[in-house]
């Protein structure tokens, strides 16, 4: 891919036929995952909003509630619905999409399977993104999607500089810390930028939610 922003730029061109595509202004990324079993109920979970590690290219911050509007978030679920009933999909689907400047909903990619985006719901959700997915497999009723509490949820990532047997420095402390729910993925080896686990901050409000996770952030560093 090459993003091409004046005539200088042309040099950057991919040898051989390409596909030129309008850039767009991202106000922010959201992810959407549905479920649906044999019978063809379908259910949404609630949007979430993502935040990326620049150089990682890695989503550091997940948000549930998003900070959009109800009807960004119904059009969202409406897309989401629609994708995985075309596909006569049975099981769980990740959409990720892009909210423009001018709050239109743009499809990114899409995953199917239980996704990142995804697992503040072990938590959050009254029925887990794992539930629902063996409820859909085995065509049982779709549990409820609906949030029990607001939840922020980091990726532990491995730290640059280190790669090898890992070392975790901080998991006590972080415990510590009220409605942090540490979740570790036993791998045995680290690397830079490697997902080692996941760590879901829950709170009666999002900014007190993202107060905690940047704690738990400085606290939890992953070495070798």
């Amino acid at each position: 891919m090459a993003v091409i922003k004046t005539k200088v730029d042309l040099i950057n061109l991919l040898e051989g036929a390409s596909i030129i595509e309008e850039s767009i202004s991202i106000k922010k990324e959201i992810s959407i995952i549905a479920a649906r079993n044999k019978k063809g109920e379908i259910k949404c979970f609630p949007a979430v909003e993502m935040e990326f590690n620049q150089t990682a290219n890695l989503v550091e911050m997940l948000i549930c509630p998003a900070a959009i509007t109800e009807t960004i978030e119904k059009k969202a679920k409406e897309l989401a619905t629609l994708i995985i009933s075309k596909l006569n999909f049975i099981g769980l689907l990740a959409v990720e999409m892009f909210v423009d400047t001018n709050n239109k909903i743009w499809i990114n990619e899409m995953a199917p399977r239980p996704h990142n985006s995804g697992h503040h719901t072990i938590e959050s959700v009254i029925t887990s993104q794992y539930e629902q997915l063996l409820r859909a497999i085995f065509n049982f009723p779709l549990g409820t999607t609906h949030l029990k509490i607001p939840a922020v949820m980091i990726n532990l990532l491995g730290e640059q500089g280190y790669e090898g047997k890992v070392k975790y420095e901080g998991l006590t402390e972080a415990m510590a810390i009220e409605g942090a729910k540490i979740h570790l993925y036993g791998k045995k080896t680290t690397k830079p930028f490697r997902k080692m686990g996941h760590v879901t901050i829950l709170s009666h409000t999002i900014e007190d939610a993202k107060y905690q996770a940047e704690l738990v952030k400085q606290k939890i560093k992953i070495k070798s």
